[in-house]
């Protein structure tokens, strides 16, 4: 492992690039944020990302956040996952990174720790927020209120009297440019804003509330698979 410290001011996001090397995203605090073309993951410290390498992203922090550099060589590494997976970070691989990113760690240490970091890799059974974009600009109007304000209540035929498109006709621009209807993707849109507020520990009520939903949890669940206090359990 290549090991280094990223402390990240909020809202900074590193451009789009990608590794040689496979990457572990994680943030001994703060909360950050990684995108993968249109999906997405959201992770307190008790979460990581293992990236692999050749994988074109980009991370963020969506407060002040202290980003730890994990890198592994692919020929050297016992982990091989071909896409990101998010994996939990419980209190002892908590430490074991914090205490390879430290200085002074002597070499036969350095790889005793490596390995039982590696088998402390835990992925997680969940499935990332996706948001497509759309290209049709009727449809681009409407992408951009619903993001502008998730907890927006209305329909395809009442966004369409605003921008000048039929119901239908914006349903089979979401169908075709989206693959998925439009109610999937403003729950995908809702579940992406609901994220770093649950990574925060907010309230679920007022979480449901701010992204316009009665039951976050309910809506978490169908779309991840786990509820939220599973996604981000310590």
């Amino acid at each position: 492992m290549l090991l280094g410290q990223v402390p990240l001011p909020a809202s900074t996001w590193f451009p789009w690039h990608r590794h040689e090397l496979h990457q572990l995203v994680w943030a001994a605090s703060g909360v950050i944020a990684v995108k993968v073309g249109d999906a997405g993951w959201v992770m307190p410290p008790t979460r990581a990302l293992w990236m692999p390498a050749g994988v074109r992203h980009r991370t963020g922090a969506l407060g002040k956040a202290a980003l730890r550099g994990i890198y592994a060589h692919p020929d050297r590494s016992p982990v091989s996952w071909p896409e990101p997976r998010l994996v939990a970070v419980r209190p002892l691989l908590h430490e074991l990174l914090e205490y390879l990113t430290g200085d002074g760690v002597a070499p036969d240490a350095r790889l005793r720790a490596e390995a039982v970091a590696f088998d402390l890799l835990e992925p997680l059974d969940v499935v990332p927020i996706v948001v497509p974009s759309l290209t049709d600009p009727r449809a681009r109007d409407v992408e951009a209120a619903v993001l502008a304000n998730p907890a927006d209540p209305r329909g395809l035929a009442e966004f369409g009297r605003d921008v000048g498109a039929a119901e239908r006709t914006l349903a089979r621009i979401f169908a075709r440019e989206c693959r998925m209807p439009f109610g999937t993707w403003r729950t995908q849109v809702r579940l992406r804003a609901a994220l770093p507020m649950l990574a925060q520990e907010l309230p679920l009520e007022t979480v449901a509330h701010r992204v316009g939903y009665s039951s976050a949890s309910a809506a978490f669940r169908r779309a991840v698979g786990v509820t939220p206090r599973a996604y981000y359990a310590g």
